[in-house]
């Protein structure tokens, strides 16, 4: 039974408030997506160098997705604030990117089978770009589902129930080949194969799972009509047949988006930073091997997979205490207080020589995650104009892929003439600008609580 909203509210135009479970309904499919995102970022660098690729050049395979969000998201927010379907006007968009990343999540691990049309790093490549673009096809009009149907009073509760589920995704998404692995499934690729089987079987099943709960959100949930949107978001119906340019939509930008922006490209730049560098940064401090073939860097791989699932597991946690801390201190302020502590975690990494240590890293880390996924999102969102919600969550993603694109074209140039070609410096680099995204959320956002 799908939900539909009930029309008792405080006065007439206000959106009515809902139920833990209708906001839960409402950003469930994020869970799969988030398993799906996670093994993306756990093991695609893994999978190309698998594949041949130059570790000092594998930075450049993560531009593509990025790029292709930069172009994307924009469109597709644009497009979805105009939509109004029997679906809704979010979740065609929803369900379409969940489709198309489900697939390309089937291909992605098995490139080297398509050697007879495109070289497997061309093919994967090519699989990456396509993920990850259905990935930005399906986040962007989740973030403005939660501010479309939840009400001011509850969007902090509605982003940080967002974020336990993107969290509890990518504890899942992170331990996937290592439970194959434990479940006795190869961890190393068979005689004339490149991917281990571990990896194969995890998308596969992310794949899956995306599908599943997108489904969920996409026939539990019922967006508001057209009109009953408009009176509660104080629409006139000369404002909605308004046309306004993109041009001007960049004009009229509230001043909050582009303050957010400083702090977003400091922590997005950490943040590919360390997706790109992990695997190789622990697999050479602590396993000594930078064979990615080898069972020793698979085990490196794995490992990383469980330090991603205990971050997230850190981050679903402190989410839980995102909203009383975020009403009782103010939403900047915890901000910055959380993005300096996993800036401090990132640092750790290169400090520690046993695999167990480094969960004291992900503990700051996850701190740092939850607040980056719901922090920014509910600070932006009351300031933007209701017929552009959706427009307005495309724009702000370039604030998170352009730093990944900047972080992508010299993240090899710094490994090779700054640190000489070990990887777990680039980690402690991460680190650094996540300390200063910190320091710019505290001096530049001028929000008002």
């Amino acid at each position: 039974m799908a939900f539909t909203p009930s029309t008792t509210a405080v006065s007439k135009n206000d959106k009515p408030a809902l139920s833990f479970w209708n906001i839960w309904n409402i950003s469930f499919g994020f869970l799969g997506v988030q398993i799906g995102y996670n093994l993306q970022t756990s093991n695609i660098s893994s999978i190309f160098l698998a594949n041949g690729a130059d570790p000092n050049k594998i930075n450049w395979f993560w531009i593509a997705a990025p790029l292709a969000g930069f172009i994307v998201q924009p469109i597709v927010g644009l497009s979805s604030d105009k939509t109004w379907t029997k679906l809704g006007r979010r979740i065609p968009f929803i369900l379409g990117g969940a489709i198309v990343s489900a697939l390309a999540m089937f291909f992605m691990p098995n490139s080297e089978k398509f050697a007879n049309i495109l070289s497997p790093l061309f093919f994967g490549a090519f699989m990456f770009l396509l993920m990850d673009m259905s990935f930005n096809v399906t986040m962007q009009p989740f973030r403005g589902l939660v501010s479309d149907m939840v009400p001011e009073n509850q969007r902090n509760k509605g982003y940080s129930i967002q974020s336990f589920l993107i969290n509890t995704g990518a504890v899942i998404g992170s331990l996937l080949p290592f439970i194959l692995t434990w479940a006795g499934v190869a961890n190393k690729p068979a005689p004339g194969a490149k991917v281990a089987p571990t990896v194969i079987w995890s998308f596969y099943f992310g794949g899956a799972a995306l599908l599943l709960s997108v489904l969920w959100t996409s026939f539990r949930t019922k967006e508001y009509p057209p009109v009953q949107y408009a009176k509660y978001n104080n629409i006139s119906e000369e404002k909605e047949k308004e046309k306004i340019s993109f041009i001007n939509v960049i004009k009229t930008a509230p001043s909050v988006m582009w303050q957010l922006a400083v702090t977003q490209f400091f922590s997005w730049f950490a943040l590919i930073m360390m997706w790109t560098y992990t695997v190789q940064g622990i697999a050479l401090n602590i396993w000594h091997t930078s064979n990615a073939q080898s069972e020793a860097f698979n085990d490196a791989r794995n490992w990383n997979g469980v330090l991603g699932a205990a971050m997230s597991i850190f981050a679903a946690l402190y989410s839980l205490i995102l909203t009383p801390l975020a009403n009782k201190f103010g939403r900047k302020n915890i901000y910055m207080i959380s993005l300096i502590i996993c800036g401090l975690g990132l640092i750790s990494m290169m400090v520690f020589d046993n695999k167990y240590e480094l969960f004291i890293s992900m503990l700051g880390i996850g701190i740092g995650w939850a607040s980056i996924l719901a922090m920014p999102y509910a600070i932006l969102s009351k300031s933007l104009p209701a017929k552009q919600t959706g427009v307005y969550m495309g724009i702000f993603n370039f604030t998170i892929t352009l730093p990944q694109i900047v972080a992508s074209m010299v993240g090899g140039i710094i490994l090779k003439n700054v640190f000489k070609e070990i990887p777990i410096y680039m980690v402690a680099l991460a680190g650094l600008s996540m300390i200063l995204a910190g320091i710019f959320a505290k001096i530049v956002i001028r929000s008002k609580e």
